[in-house]
C-alpha cells in the first residue's frame, strides 16, 4: 500500500512536469509566472523519497524552466542568466529538501509507532497482534509447526517484583529458542511460543526444555503445546489443543502425591 502510494506521486510528479514545461512553452508570457508549478513537481518528488531526491527534483525543474525560456519565443531569453534564475533554483531546492526532509522523517516515526503498536512495553516482545499474524505466516506456509503456550504458575499479583519476572521469563525464552523460532507476549503473564515440529511429541519436548530453563532459574511456568496440523488446521483449533494440555499439566502438578498407608499388620 505504502510503495503503491509512493509510486503513484513519481508518476503525478512527471506527469505534471511535462505538462508544466508543455504550458511553460506554448503559453508562458511575460508576467503570466507558469514556471511557479514546477513546485507542485518538486513536491510531489520530495514527498514520495526525501531531501536529497527533493533536491534533484529542483535541479531538474530549474534546468526545464531554464529550457521554457529559451524555446518560448514570446519570454525574452536574456532572463535566463539573471538574478530571478537563480532565486528561483534556491527556491525550488528549498521546497524540495525542506519537503523530502519532513516527509522522510514522518516515514521513520510511522515506522517506529507500527512497531511500538506490536511490541510488549514491558518484555519488548511481540504482542498478540504480531503473534497472530506470525501464526497466520505459518499456516499460510502450510509446513508443520508448533504453538507453545504458557504462564507462570503464580498470579503475576503473588509474585515479588512481578516485572523484573516477567522481563526475565521473556529473556530466558528468547535466548533459549532455535533461529526462527517466535515468541511473544500474549497475555499478563502467558506467553506464546511458535517453533518447528514434526508432532505433538516434539512440541512437548520443546516445551518441557523451556519448563526446566525457567525451573532452573527458579521460575514455575507451565506450558501446554499442539503440533499443526496434527492438532488442528487453524488458530483457534490450536490454540484450544495447547490450553487444554495446559489446564491437565497444571491439574495433574497440583495433585499431591500418593503416598503408601502403612501396614496394620
Amino acid at each position: 500500500m505504502r510503495d503503491r502510494l509512493r509510486h503513484a506521486l513519481l508518476i503525478a510528479a512527471v506527469a505534471s512536469g511535462i505538462a508544466v514545461f508543455t504550458g511553460f512553452v506554448f503559453y508562458e508570457r511575460p508576467g503570466l509566472g507558469l514556471g511557479h508549478f514546477y513546485y507542485v513537481s518538486i513536491i510531489l518528488v520530495a514527498l514520495a523519497t526525501g531531501p536529497i531526491v527533493g533536491a534533484g527534483a529542483a535541479s531538474v525543474a530549474t534546468a526545464m524552466f531554464v529550457t521554457g525560456v529559451v524555446l518560448n519565443p514570446h519570454v525574452p531569453s536574456n532572463e535566463v542568466l539573471t538574478t530571478s534564475t537563480g532565486i528561483r533554483f534556491v527556491t525550488y531546492m528549498t521546497v524540495g529538501v525542506v519537503t523530502g526532509y519532513f516527509a522522510k522523517r514522518n516515514r521513520v516515526l510511522m515506522a517506529e509507532l507500527e512497531l511500538l503498536a506490536e511490541r510488549d512495553a514491558l518484555t519488548g516482545l511481540p504482542n498478540t497482534r504480531a503473534f497472530e499474524r506470525a501464526i497466520g505466516a505459518r499456516l499460510t506456509a502450510e509446513q508443520p509447526f508448533a504453538l507453545i503456550v504458557g504462564g507462570l504458575d503464580e498470579p503475576v499479583r503473588d509474585v515479588k517484583n512481578p516485572d523484573d519476572v516477567l522481563q526475565e521469563v521473556a529473556s530466558r525464552l528468547q535466548h533459549s529458542l532455535l533461529p526462527g523460532d517466535e515468541v511473544a507476549r500474549v497475555g499478563d503473564a502467558e506467553f506464546a511460543v511458535l517453533t518447528h515440529a514434526g508432532s505433538a511429541n516434539e512440541a512437548g519436548k520443546v516445551a518441557a526444555h523451556l519448563q526446566r530453563v525457567l525451573a532452573g532459574e527458579g521460575t514455575a511456568v507451565t506450558f501446554g503445546w499442539a503440533a499443526y496440523p496434527q492438532d488442528g488446521s487453524n488458530a483457534l483449533s490450536l490454540y484450544r489443543a495447547a490450553d487444554e494440555r495446559l489446564y491437565a499439566r497444571r491439574v495433574i502438578h497440583r495433585q499431591p502425591a500418593l503416598v503408601p498407608l502403612p501396614s496394620s499388620g
